[in-house]
């Protein structure tokens, strides 16, 4: 068939109006057409590269033209995500509603799922009495062979109806009472407090739609903010306990809109000051706006408008963002059992650039990520620029999702082992020099210095003065901790409470030492829980000090926001931990102590003072990741089987992997044979 032609359907689910050029597409059979398939509801989509917006909008045209060349395959994808380059226009105004074939195939497939024939119904009655009729039945509801069951109640009975016919059981109404309450999803579901049915209610109202989908959670929402600056925005830093939240309730659409709309973002061209930082880089946040419509007088559209961190203070790309995003997608298919999402091919291509934008190599000898300032959860000044633990515990995390996720084939082999190297590199250099403890701590105090031979103990040249005065006391005698940066004569011995957490939730750290960092926690609760949870980092930096490494940033005073101030949201991941050390006493100890006032105090960003009993001086109320934090902990501790979908467990392949092993040349000798690469006494 040579010809193309035209259907038109009025009863199909809303989709996207999209324009294909396909000059440079090896996949598609047709040429440059306009695709409109829609009904009276369907919103559009148009990709404004000018604007760097995503936008969709209401149009009128209903129906379908292909022109189809019989020389090709009929191509088969999912949800209109057509290819990735400027030259494709893509749209999706209702991510995750199914696969699409052609038209035809749409048409024939309606007819026969709407169709009122009783065949079906007369197969399924010749296998009642069969031990599996319960399966094949359920089976056949979901694929829309036969309609499901419809359950009501009334005074003392339930009826069973299928296709309008009712089965009526004697049935003890007592005993049914409040049953739709307590059961969702086939599940028996824990009765809410009070402080839970708040959060929740909370939660949903900070969701943000997009052409009639959610598509993410705004930072905070509060009513009486006046210049909520870009708290109004969607980051995906922020939104990952949202996310936990929802899927571990059983809600994945939100979560899937949100990994496919951040991803179509990935692949715009971002510029500051005439330059471009690399592919692959993810938006620290995204805002949905709504603007006139070009041409059209009184019409507006939706777009999708990101910053890449041109709008940010300091003007800081979001490093950790990718590396999030990763996680949550390896969460997602955990979670729901939806692998397809991330086996789809734009979804792979993703994964790929980021990692691509990680493991570039550069100047630097260390398999660590260098970064700056500012480019994680602590966005502000602070002296974590190097090689901060809190990006280094992100990166091996989302390198083993990756190496779990990804597709392998000839186009990805050399990546798969470039990952396999840093993964075992990454691993040794954490474990070995950013691990402080009692026994570890008297080594560098006899540091020797100016060591010139590959056999050196002390590798960075670390000066033994740079031990702080507060540390010998501080450190129980039975814990430790990873550092919070390591660089050539740099040691930073704050404790960063996000890096550490990680650190055991990713089996960065070895058994033992991930044992010794949450004894460190409870031997020094009040320092780091206090009267809120949890301390970003440990200690606050205080007056000289201070001055010159903050640069007297007013938001940062001592034991304020990211110095030393206290973060609720902490409290999932904080869990996650000690749900997997099998210590979840500790977990809920946490989140009773956070309860007693988080309601009260209007759900705070952060609180200030050494034991955190002041509200943030500048916190936001309602932050929706302090919500989110306390919610996801709450399911995790009720269901401590789903925190195996966000964990790891030591891989001790990796341990064997060693890039030096694989080097023909003799001129190198491998730091681990003279390195202990022990697990702490």
């Amino acid at each position: 068939m040579n010809t193309g032609g035209s259907i038109k359907v009025t009863t199909m689910k809303p989709y996207c109006r999209i324009l294909v050029n396909c000059k440079s597409s090896s996949i598609f059979s047709m040429s440059t057409h306009l695709v409109t398939i829609n009904n009276s509801s369907t919103t559009r989509f148009r990709l404004d590269h000018h604007r760097n917006r995503y936008a969709c909008n209401v149009p009128k045209i209903v129906g379908y033209r292909f022109k189809h060349d019989p020389n090709r395959k009929d191509f088969c994808g999912s949800d209109f995500n057509w290819g990735r380059n400027g030259r494709v226009i893509r749209g999706n105004c209702g991510v995750g509603i199914g696969r699409f074939r052609r038209v035809i195939a749409n048409v024939a497939s309606n007819l026969r799922n709407n169709s009122t024939s009783t065949s079906s119904f007369s197969s399924v009655d010749s296998h009642v009495n069969e031990p599996s009729f319960e399966t094949l039945f359920i089976q056949g509801a979901l694929n829309g062979n036969v309609k499901p069951f419809v359950v009501r109640e009334r005074e003392n009975e339930v009826l069973l109806g299928l296709n309008g016919q009712e089965s009526m059981v004697d049935v003890d109404k007592d005993a049914t009472k409040g049953l739709s309450d307590d059961i969702e999803g086939g599940n028996i579901k824990k009765k809410l407090s009070e402080i839970e049915e708040e959060a929740w209610k909370l939660l949903r109202s900070s969701i943000v739609n997009y052409c009639g989908n959610p598509v993410g959670t705004v930072a905070a929402n509060d009513p009486a903010d006046k210049q909520p600056l870009n708290y109004d925005q969607v980051f995906i830093r922020d939104f990952v306990p949202s996310a936990l939240a929802f899927l571990l309730n059983g809600e994945g659409e939100i979560v899937k809109n949100f990994l496919l709309h951040t991803l179509q973002l990935q692949s715009w061209e971002k510029t500051v000051d005439c330059y471009s930082p690399g592919q692959g880089l993810m938006p620290a946040s995204f805002k949905v706006r709504t603007v006139p419509l070009d041409g059209k007088e009184g019409a507006f559209e939706e777009v999708l408008d990101p910053d890449f961190g041109e709008s940010a203070i300091g003007r800081v790309a979001p490093v950790d963002s990718g590396l999030w995003w990763i996680i949550l997608l390896r969460a997602y298919g955990k979670i729901t059992g939806d692998y397809s999402l991330q086996e789809r091919v734009d979804v792979q291509t993703g994964v790929r650039l980021i990692l691509n934008l990680c493991l570039t190599k550069g100047f630097d000898m260390f398999p660590t990520l260098l970064v700056t300032d500012g480019s994680c959860m602590i966005d502000r000044r602070m002296g974590i620029h190097g090689h901060p633990l809190e990006i280094q515990a992100l990166f091996y995390s989302a390198l083993r999702c990756s190496r779990e996720m990804l597709i392998v084939n000839d186009g990805n082999k050399n990546l798969v082992a470039a990952i396999n190297n840093r993964l075992s590199a990454l691993s040794f250099h954490i474990r070995e020099y950013y691990w402080v403890d009692m026994k570890k701590l008297n080594e560098i105090y006899r540091y020797k210095t100016e060591e010139y031979s590959t056999d050196a103990t002390n590798k960075f040249n670390i000066y033994p003065e740079q031990i702080p005065s507060w540390l010998g006391d501080w450190i129980p005698e039975h814990g430790g901790y990873f550092m919070g940066n390591l660089q050539p004569a740099h040691m930073d011995f704050r404790f960063f409470t996000l890096g550490n957490l990680w650190s055991i939730i990713s089996s960065l750290g070895n058994y033992k030492q991930n044992e010794s960092i949450l004894n460190l926690i409870e031997a020094k609760w009040d320092d780091l829980l206090g009267d809120m949870p949890l301390k970003i980092c440990y200690p606050a930096l205080e007056l000289e000090e201070w001055r010159i490494i903050t640069g007297s940033d007013p938001k940062n005073t001592p034991w304020s926001y990211h110095n030393g101030g206290s973060w609720p949201t902490l409290l999932w991941q904080f869990t996650l931990a000690c749900i997997k050390m099998k210590r979840p006493e500790l977990a809920e100890k946490a989140i009773n102590l956070a309860e007693r006032r988080l309601s009260l105090d209007k759900w705070p960003e952060y609180y200030d003072t050494k034991k955190g009993r002041f509200i943030g001086k500048q916190a936001r109320l309602y932050q929706t990741w302090t919500i989110a934090g306390y919610l996801a902990s709450k399911k995790l501790l009720d269901n401590p089987e789903a925190a195996s979908s966000l964990i790891f467990e030591e891989d001790h392949e990796l341990l064997e992997i060693c890039v030096c092993a694989l080097n023909n040349g003799g001129n190198r000798k491998c730091s681990r044979g003279v390195s202990r690469f022990q697990s702490p006494t």
